[in-house]
């Protein structure tokens, strides 16, 4: 929780003032019984009515006072408590952001949910809570023990006992219920996952009607939860009888006490009728100091929860962006390279891996072998021995990735479900870290660019088609928030979105709804290519983004493509052998290795995998006349 104070440093002057007036305001109610001893002792003992009537005056006196010092208050704790948790939010989202893929997949996307919103809404509570009662309550109950000293020290000897026992049955209760408060939000995160999950895939639930699975594993983890709450509940429950048996205990002590005293004339009626109210203030006071400390136990669990993201490092760190000036001089380099060179492609082949390696590909077989036909500046990506590993993962991901793509190439990237087709993009923009190996963009280290500075150079478009609340114009505006309406509507055309754009009401400005689930999946995937293509970057990542797209459509893409001016280079991560034959070079995946490497013709003369993959697509006879 300390670490999270830092956030009420801008409240400085609310975090005093809500304690001090609430402090103003237990110590006119410390004054009550006194002026109700009096009354009691002198205006009415001795029938003196305006005696009565001045004293009644202070009273309300009294209590208007404390009404006003008491709104003072909770306005100052509400403003420190709600600004508190406005920049605890902000600096939470912030740290989640600078997380890289690998944290979040560990983090787990229900669980920052739950600490972005629940954690912090039960810390504000608690802020709020510690400034208008921590002090107010222990302040009555000390206080109310002092004057009782004042009036009779033997009566408020009994205030002496009371109390510490009390603050062990408070303080008892609060060091069982913490630990078991951190397990309730635990059980929460498992509710809201499940929620997420179901929320979320809907349609496929009811597709293949798993609606009665899914409501009974909805239950379980709910049943865990409600069984958590239930014991802690139970527990925080005791704390009000428990008080109160000892309150009232101590009241009929005291009374029997007051009496004794009243008739051997040690003190007045007034006077045990205010040792009375003192004793009844700090049974208030305790309920209240009670519900507190539920509160703060519950508070003091999620500020836990919460440090922990942020003491979370993001394993990427990246440099400053003053490298920007290096990265355009090898841009230019690269740009000098001959026109119209082939590949200089290099596959680095694990054992078992039979990659096109006739005496034709020259080229391939020298980058093989080590050598190669540019300088480093000449490739727009290379991947040096690139080992992954996911966190977590027992096995790597990807093994010995060695390969060098020329700029403007087109690529294809093609391996059954699992070989690692997603993951080796995601390591160009730097979504991941190669475990071992160098990824290096314009023959730098991708550890050595900035993050605005690498991806601003690379355009991707990943497996899912995620869209945003707004319009198609906010949404292709990601790409480039100064782009013009005709780059829009170009970009949209090679996405072959055009047509469907110009038909919806307001066709730029036309709505889309979150996560675009007012369009069809075809329809959300030509916007994301769209959106990606408003950028116009050097490196244009296809993650399998056209796999809702008919093949009438995919071909229009492909030739498009072929159209965008600067010549990017393209990685085309697909299933269909179709949408990736036509690429200058073919990267066939398999486990994680590759198992191939070359033209379309190459590999399907000399590569295993990519044969089965092709004629499993194409009839044999056909595939051979193509």
């Amino acid at each position: 929780m300390k670490k999270l104070l830092i956030y009420l440093k801008d409240f400085k002057k609310e975090t005093v003032f809500a304690p001090l007036f609430k402090m103003l305001e237990a110590t006119f109610e410390l004054f009550v019984p006194l002026v109700m001893a009096a009354i009691i002792d002198r205006g009415i003992g001795q029938a003196d009515t305006g005696y009565v009537l001045k004293m009644g005056g202070i009273l309300v006196a009294l209590g208007l006072i404390g009404l006003v010092c008491s709104i003072t208050a909770q306005y100052f704790a509400a403003k420190a408590a709600v600004g508190f948790s406005t920049g605890l939010k902000h600096a939470l989202f912030d740290h989640i952001q600078s997380l890289s893929f690998t944290e979040i997949d560990t983090l787990g996307t229900s669980t920052l949910i739950t600490r972005m919103t629940s954690d912090v809404n039960q810390v504000q509570n608690g802020v709020n809570m510690v400034l208008r009662l921590f002090l107010r309550s222990p302040f009555i109950v000390f206080g109310a023990m002092i004057m009782a000293f004042t009036i009779d020290v033997k009566a408020a000897m009994i205030f002496v006992v009371t109390i510490p026992l009390l603050a062990v049955v408070v303080f008892g209760i609060m060091a069982l219920t913490m630990p078991m408060y951190k397990k309730v939000q635990a059980g929460l995160d498992a509710v809201l996952g499940a929620t997420r999950e179901n929320l979320t895939g809907a349609r496929v639930i009811r597709a293949f009607h798993k609606e009665e699975e899914e409501i009974d594993r909805f239950e379980e983890k709910n049943g865990v939860l409600t069984h958590l709450q239930l014991a802690v509940g139970k527990i925080s429950a005791l704390t009000n009888p428990v008080t109160y048996i000892i309150i009232n205990a101590a009241t009929i002590l005291l009374l029997y006490t007051g009496a004794v005293r009243v008739d051997n004339g040690s003190i007045t009626q007034g006077e045990v009728v205010a040792l009375v109210n003192y004793m009844s203030q700090i049974l208030v006071e305790l309920i209240k100091l009670a519900n507190l400390i539920i509160t703060i136990t519950k508070a003091l669990a999620c500020a836990n929860r919460i440090e922990a993201v942020f003491e979370v490092e993001s394993s990427m760190e990246w440099a400053s962006q003053g490298g920007a000036a290096a990265g355009e001089r090898l841009r230019t380099a690269g740009r000098k390279k001959e026109e119209g060179k082939h590949s200089i492609m290099t596959a680095g082949l694990g054992a078992g891996s039979n990659a096109a390696s006739g005496t034709d590909n020259v080229a391939a077989e020298d980058n093989r072998t080590g050598k190669n036909n540019g300088t480093d500046a000449d490739f727009a990506v290379e991947f040096d021995h690139v080992h992954l590993t996911y966190g977590g993962a027992g096995a790597e991901s990807l093994s010995d990735i060695h390969v060098k793509v020329p700029r403007g190439q087109t690529v294809g990237i093609i391996g059954g479900t699992g070989s690692g087709k997603s993951s080796l993009v995601n390591m160009i923009p730097r979504f991941y870290d190669a475990t071992t190996g160098t990824v290096r963009v314009n023959g730098r280290d991708v550890k050595a660019y900035g993050m605005e500075e690498l991806r601003e150079r690379i355009g991707i478009v990943l497996q899912k088609a995620v869209l945003f609340r707004g319009t198609i114009r906010s949404n292709l505006l990601w790409g480039n928030g100064s782009a013009t309406d005709e780059e829009l509507w170009e970009a949209l055309r090679l996405a072959q979105a055009k047509e469907f754009v110009e038909t919806k009401e307001g066709r730029l400005d036309a709505p889309v709804a979150q996560e675009g689930r007012n369009l069809s999946g075809g329809q959300r995937q030509r916007l994301t290519i769209a959106r990606a293509l408003v950028a116009k970057p050097e490196i244009l990542i296809l993650d399998d983004s056209a796999s809702a797209l008919d093949y009438a459509t995919d071909a229009a893409l492909r030739r498009a493509l072929k159209e965008l001016p600067g010549e990017p280079t393209v990685f085309i991560v697909s299933q269909r052998a179709s949408s990736i034959q036509h690429a200058d070079q073919i990267i066939v995946l398999e486990d994680g290795e590759i198992a191939g490497c070359g033209t379309h013709e190459e590999l399907l003369a000399n590569c295993e995998v990519y044969q089965e993959i092709y004629y499993s697509q194409f009839e044999k006879q056909s595939a051979v006349q193509n």
